[in-house]
Parts: structure tokens; C-alpha cells; sequence
């Protein structure tokens, strides 16, 4: 299913929410409304939770079917839950608190920025049992705010070119393509939430963003 609404107040839902093929990690202050609907979309369980002590868990956190990466300075508490979720756990090493806007993954692989430590390169590695590859794309350094990733497909930024595509495509695993969200945000990582089930999507994406996304993420399959 694919949807453009408002959750969280703004186009950036991607900073605010974490997802995986078994469960969405929402902030607390979500409304419950809000979060039925993102459940009944996604196809998932949510879990309210936060990192750091901060509702932004998608910009705080990397995760996949096998684990989450998240800023050095998550909680105690924090770890406690994701761990009862059945994840691995780990907190990147270094001075990047923004682990989600550095880094895109799925189940098979994961694209991070290249300033990440070969020690934070590895934790990502180890953590979400996948091969990362480094490197910039479009001329930043923001990976994961570029893309929104799936075990089904992908959307990049549609500043992207074809060898940055064709290289997605081989680290991913799956197909994908450039696209916008919210009439032309090429931050389409920070504005849009996926799993292989569904995606949500800032609330003014266009007729033809939406169709650029579902076919990016391989809805179409489903038809």
C-alpha cells in the first residue's frame, strides 16, 4: 500500500520513524491514530520508543531484518528494547550521532558515507550482517537521506545518475530508480518511510511522484 499523508507534521517522516519488514519504530509522542495508520500501511507492529532520549529515529538509527546501528549516545533503556525486538545492537563508533542520514541498508547490502571509520564501517557490517560499500553519491555525503531502501526496491534522489543508479542497484540487490517526493524534494530518504509492504510518503508528492515511487519500490510487482 502506498500513501501520502501527514504523520508527523512535516514532509520529513523519514527523520522521525525507523522500518524494517517486522516492525516500525515510532516516536512517543506519536498520536495513536497516527500510529494505526501507519501499522495498517506498513503491514507491521509499531513500537514507540526514542533514541538518544530524541523522537528522531529515523535520523539516529540504521536497521534491517538483522539488527540496528544507532547514534553513540542512545540509552540504556533504549538498547534494553530494541535487543527484546530480537536485534542485534550496536552504537556507531565516533562523533556521528546521525547514523540514518549517513547511511542506507537493507538486507543485503548497505551504501554509507565515505568519511565513516573502518571501525564504523565494520560495526555497520557485523550489526545488520550485510557488505557496506562507501562512497559519496550525487556530490553528498547524506546517503541515507537520498535514498529510501527496501528488500523489494528503491527510490534515489532524482539528481542521481545512471552509474550511481546501476551501483545501487548492485549493492541493494534489487531494482530501483530516481524519483522526488513532496513536489520535488530529492530527499526522498528523509521524506518518505518503506518497508516491502508499503510506503508513506510526504502528503503533497504529485500523481506522477507516486507512481515514480511505487514502481521504484516494486509495488507494481503486486498487481
Amino acid at each position: 500500500m502506498l500513501k501520502r499523508i501527514d504523520i508527523v507534521g512535516n514532509p520529513n517522516i523519514g527523520v522521525f520513524i525507523q522500518v524494517t519488514d517486522d516492525f516500525v519504530i515510532v516516536p512517543y509522542n506519536l498520536i495513536d491514530e497516527k500510529v494505526k495508520l501507519v501499522e495498517e500501511i506498513l503491514e507491521v507492529p509499531a513500537v514507540k520508543s526514542s533514541i538518544s532520549g530524541s523522537s528522531l529515529i529515523g535520523s539516529l538509527s540504521v536497521a534491517n531484518s538483522n539488527g540496528i546501528v544507532v547514534s553513540p549516545h542512545v540509552l540504556d533503556r533504549e538498547v534494553k528494547q530494541f535487543e527484546e525486538l530480537g536485534l542485534n545492537v550496536a552504537a556507531i563508533p565516533g562523533n556521528y550521532t546521525a547514523v540514518g542520514n549517513i547511511v542506507a541498508a537493507n538486507d543485503n547490502g548497505a551504501i554509507v558515507s565515505p568519511f565513516l571509520s573502518e571501525e564504523a564501517i565494520n560495526t555497520i557490517e557485523t550489526t545488520l550482517d550485510v557488505n557496506v560499500e562507501a562512497t559519496s553519491m550525487v556530490g553528498s555525503d547524506i546517503i541515507g537521506s537520498l535514498i529510501c531502501v527496501t528488500n523489494k526496491g528503491f527510490l534515489i534522489s532524482s539528481t542521481a545518475v545512471e552509474s550511481e543508479v546501476d551501483f545501487s542497484r548492485k549493492v541493494f540487490g534489487v531494482e530501483g530508480d530516481v524519483g522526488t517526493v513532496g513536489r520535488g524534494i530529492s530527499l526522498v530518504g528523509a521524506c518518505s518511510i518503506a518497508n516491502s509492504n508499503g510506503a508513506i510518503v510526504a502528503k503533497d508528492s504529485t500523481g506522477p511522484e507516486m507512481a515514480r515511487v511505487e514502481e521504484a519500490l516494486g509495488f507494481l510487482d503486486d498487481l
